[in-house]
């Protein structure tokens, strides 16, 4: 594939960063699913490795558009990275008991839907992120990185908190989930839009 900006090729931070993202995936799986869910310490860990990757996608995106290393790679990659990590944890969180299994499939199936959709027309139709969608980002990182803690695990003194905490993120990825029906329902508002303009022009 050749550079969309740029004449740095597939092999730069950006891209590095987002294959480790990739290498982050099973690991973060099997920590998650340690001992059926119940070991602290392995949570802890699961919770770390999906926060670095959060974090890693927000770093790579910034230096790439910065940089100018926007790679055709880049724009298919980077976003299988992120729908990979976010379904991994979605159903370990299920297959522990930590989240519904209808909010995982609803949301996995808006997820890749859009991701498929967007890499599809990705030479026909541009259609930028809403802020809808930025906001669901935010609150899915921050919802699944609470709920990979060991947050019902822990005990007294903390176990009160840990339950606080629990429901709190639930709610948090209530809301996730809301806004990524909405934004999915913007993202095929705007697709159709634009291929309408395209055959009236």
């Amino acid at each position: 594939m050749t550079d969309e900006v740029g004449t740095s090729g597939n092999w730069n931070l950006p891209n590095v960063l987002t294959g480790v993202r990739i290498v982050i995936v099973p690991f973060f799986g099997v920590a998650l699913l340690h001992d059926g869910g119940n070991s602290i310490a392995w949570r802890i860990v699961a919770a770390v490795l999906f926060f670095a990757a959060m974090v890693t996608d927000k770093i790579d995106g910034d230096i790439a558009r910065s940089r100018g290393l926007v790679t055709n790679f880049g724009k298919i990659a980077d976003p299988i990275a992120d729908k990979a990590m976010t379904g991994m944890a979605l159903v370990g969180l299920s297959m522990v008991g930590d989240i519904w299994w209808w909010v995982t499939i609803v949301v996995l199936l808006r997820e890749w839907s859009v991701t498929l959709l967007r890499l599809s027309i990705l030479r026909k139709v541009v259609v930028a992120a809403a802020q809808s969608g930025k906001v669901k980002t935010v609150l899915q990182a921050v919802a699944l990185t609470g709920l990979s803690l060991p947050l019902r695990q822990v005990h007294a003194p903390l176990h009160r908190l840990g339950e606080v905490l629990f429901y709190a993120f639930e709610a948090t990825l209530a809301v996730a989930v809301a806004m990524t029906l909405w934004s999915g329902y913007e993202f095929f508002r705007d697709v159709w839009r634009q291929r309408e303009s395209i055959r009236a022009a």
